[in-house]
């Protein structure tokens, strides 16, 4: 009998997750999701819906007008890009492993709709001042998560994660997350924000609310159909 319930579930819950991807889709076809538009409530299941469209992922980032090309790294023991990125070009400096980033191209969807509508206003209402960098601590590495034999692998490994560490501006103000997370003023108040903004476009955010381990940079990924946020 549990079993049976357990199954009715399951059933229930894949036929209302397909019937919000078709949703999508339709919704899609009559207006494409806009990177340049700040995100709202179906936001994080429009970039899903790139995950298993890579051609509209691709359609998307060219509308937005980013400056890439497609980049495929065969997948070998779990570890690789398929339908990816490399970000040729940016008015937004990211940092010393900010060029040619690699991303996978849902990932870089939401990567630059965080930084164009949310992390870019928040700078102009905190510091009066336009953004100018992103320190990008990596996005592409074949491992597992937290670095350890027993876990799983990381979202890094297929390129589906980036780890953001300080942020400056025009005006010469920098932000650093490990420094500053605690902070009581603008600067504490502005990584809040951004880190709440992330939460409504990536699958999962941790800040260093989270862990330790996270004490110095925000993990922002786009696992498929998983969310958290802390």
């Amino acid at each position: 009998m549990i079993a049976l319930r357990r199954w009715f579930w399951e059933v229930v819950v894949a036929g209302v997750v397909a019937a919000v991807l078709l949703a999508l889709v339709a919704i899609d076809l009559v207006a494409p999701l806009d990177l340049r538009e700040p995100p709202g409530p179906f936001t994080w299941l429009h970039l899903q819906l790139l995950q298993l469209d890579p051609e509209r992922c691709y359609a998307a980032l060219d509308r937005a007008q980013v400056n890439y090309k497609r980049f495929e790294d065969p997948m070998k023991d779990g570890c690789g890009i398929v339908n990816g990125v490399m970000l040729l070009g940016s008015d937004i400096n990211l940092g010393s492993l900010g060029g040619h980033m690699l991303m996978s191209c849902h990932g870089m969807a939401g990567f630059w709709l965080w930084e164009r509508t949310v992390v870019a206003p928040a700078a102009e209402r905190h510091f009066g001042s336009k953004l100018t960098r992103i320190n990008n601590m990596g996005t592409y590495s074949c491992r597992n998560i937290e670095h350890k034999k027993d876990k799983m692998r990381s979202q890094h490994a297929t390129a589906n994660a980036i780890d953001i560490g300080a942020f400056g501006f025009a005006n010469g103000t920098q932000v650093v997350i490990e420094k500053d997370w605690k902070d009581t003023g603008a600067k504490g108040a502005f990584l809040r924000e951004i880190r709440d903004g992330a939460c409504k476009i990536f699958s999962t955010v941790l800040s260093p609310d989270y862990n330790p381990n996270h004490s110095n940079h925000f993990h922002m990924d786009m696992s498929f159909l998983v969310r958290f946020c802390r």
